[in-house]
């Protein structure tokens, strides 16, 4: 055999020591003196935690719903986390997140009412027309308690309450679009839609430097005209899991009760700034931690990341 046969003869058995080594000379290659041991036992323990993501879908009767992320184990970092010690240890196994193949941006314009059923996060969405009195008691609840909500601004009352707008979102809250003049969307044309949306972002974008990327129609009326105008200003069409009916001045406490009992995972809580909110806000903050639900924004409520 020549020179050249040789060295190929030579490369050929190193690939196929490779092909029957697998992962364990690759390791080896990687990490010198590497713990195969170590290795194996972080491979097998991945194959029993493995969540695959979930893809976004329309459902029957939910409509839109978001995808969610799988959790997978990641080998090589956790592997370099146990390296120096040598051994197996559970707790420093290092996750990754997978993205679902099916994102909300991919499915065609359909209203959303929840986030994922696997995501255990709740959202408050809190609409605005009116009812200036009782935001302050509330912005100072949720900022006690370090929780974020989308906040929905009608259009003119943020022409004429802007300092109390900027107060919001300088708490760092999300801003919504709620429409211009509080109508029933359902009875208006295209053209009338979009001039209500429309303005309503002007203003806000004005007034806060903010472009709004969810829409509550007013009063939850809707038709799909309405969905796919504010899918063409960029914005997903937001309704709710839950209704505080806030407007109808119930019994705080009642009120309290019956919201909390019909929390879930993904649950998106509609209230406006009433009295009963005001007060039972607290309470109802408190009581949704304690089921062990994350509260946060719609943003984040939307998002594929995992929280768990």
């Amino acid at each position: 055999m020549n020179r050249k046969g040789i060295i190929n003869f030579f490369l050929a058995s190193i690939m196929f020591i490779m092909i029957l080594g697998g992962c364990q000379l690759a390791l080896a290659h990687i990490y010198k003196n590497a713990n195969i041991d170590l290795y194996k036992k972080i491979k097998e323990y991945s194959k029993e935690y493995n969540l695959e993501p979930i893809d976004a879908k329309i459902d029957r009767v939910w409509k839109a719903i978001p995808g969610y992320n799988g959790l997978v184990v990641d080998i090589k970092a956790s592997y370099k986390n146990m390296e120096s010690a040598g051994e197996f240890d559970e707790s420093r196994i290092v996750y990754k997140e997978v993205a679902p193949n099916i994102h909300l941006d991919d499915l065609a314009p359909e209203p959303i009412y929840r986030g994922n059923p696997g995501k255990p996060m709740v959202a408050f969405l809190i609409n605005v027309a009116w009812g200036n009195e009782f935001i302050p008691q509330m912005l100072e609840t949720l900022e006690e308690h370090r929780v974020k909500s989308t906040f929905f601004f009608d259009g003119s009352w943020v022409k004429n309450n802007p300092e109390i707008a900027r107060r919001i979102k300088e708490a760092g809250h999300e801003i919504g679009n709620h429409a211009y003049s509080h109508p029933d969307l359902s009875r208006y044309s295209i053209d009338q839609i979009m001039d209500e949306l429309e303005k309503t972002n002007n203003v806000i974008e004005k007034t806060l430097d903010i472009k709004p990327q969810w829409f509550a129609p007013p009063s939850g009326s809707f038709n799909m005209d309405t969905v796919q105008v504010a899918d063409k200003l960029g914005m997903k069409t937001i309704l709710w899991t839950v209704d505080t009916v806030d407007w109808k001045r119930p019994e705080t406490c009642e009120m309290v009760r019956r919201v909390v009992e019909k929390v879930e995972n993904g649950s998106m809580i509609l209230m406006h700034p009433t009295e009963p909110t005001a007060e039972g806000l607290d309470r109802m903050i408190t009581n949704i931690k304690e089921k062990g639900y994350k509260l946060g924004t719609v943003s984040e409520l939307m998002s594929e990341k995992r929280i768990d």
